[in-house]
């Protein structure tokens, strides 16, 4: 339990009493990753079928990523937005790491940061409601399992900062329990859409893990959200693709469906 509050307390701005701890628990915390994202996903839903009853869409969906990204603190977002400035604006070693430690926002940062909120308010905007509520929560499952897998499949930039503290602390095994949780919520909300986000979110993380090892020396913090961030968005594009192509299905996503179309 205390492994579970200490992710909540990372990942989301709920107060849980819980510290940062020291490395063990900063281990036994990362296998819950996804199962907060999950959580914070519902929470999303939750907003975006709220609004829905008095908004239209676009609106409501608007609503509900805003309201997202307040309950992490835009934690992610900022990953996404340095990372961005860093790898778009940096030529060496040395200048990359200096704009990545940088605390000031530049051009790239911005339409990374633009870009990603468009994309993911346009894929909710585009789910209907029984399909957000299984949509939203696997994409923030999905996308923290492959920010877990991209922990311990790469080295750390460094030996400091909250990339390499988690990287340093974490085991193999609590690693791959971790991103197992997150494809198993994935492919129960999902079903085999989830195996085409999975993996379109795995080779994203590939991606850029590997050009954070040529530029950085190894992942570190804000690159991890980065991840995070490309990965539920390129989900919640496979939910989009999966219901237009008319090949979304499972067990809860038919379930929720159901219930929805009966109310």
């Amino acid at each position: 339990m205390r492994g579970f509050l200490g992710a909540v307390s990372f990942l989301t701005r709920v107060p849980t009493g819980t510290g940062a701890g020291d490395q063990g628990e900063l281990a036994r915390s990362v296998p819950w990753f996804p199962v907060v994202g999950a959580g914070v996903g519902l929470a999303v839903a939750g907003v975006y079928l709220g609004a829905g009853e008095l908004l239209p869409p676009l609106p409501a969906a608007t609503v509900a990523v805003v309201a997202g990204t307040c309950l992490t603190g835009a934690f992610h977002e900022d990953g996404l937005g340095d990372t961005a400035d860093a790898f778009a604006g940096g030529w060496d070693r040395d200048s990359t790491t200096r704009i990545l430690k940088d605390p000031r926002l530049g051009t790239f940062g911005v339409l990374a940061v633009a870009a990603g909120l468009l994309l993911r308010v346009a894929a909710v905007a585009a789910l209907a409601p029984a399909a957000a509520l299984a949509a939203l929560p696997a994409a923030h499952a999905l996308s923290r399992a492959a920010a877990v897998a991209t922990m311990t499949a790469l080295p750390a930039a460094g030996d400091t900062g909250l990339g390499a503290t988690y990287v340093l602390a974490l085991s193999r095994r609590r690693a791959l329990a971790g991103a197992a949780a997150g494809l198993a919520i994935a492919l129960a909300l999902l079903g085999m859409a989830a195996v085409w986000a999975a993996a379109a979110a795995g080779l994203a993380a590939a991606a850029l893990g590997r050009l954070a090892v040529r530029r950085l020396g190894g992942v570190t913090g804000d690159v991890l959200g980065a991840v995070q961030q490309l990965g539920e968005i390129l989900v919640l594009l496979a939910a989009v693709a999966a219901v237009t192509t008319g090949r979304w299905g499972s067990p809860v996503s038919s379930l929720l469906a159901l219930v929805s179309g009966s109310r």
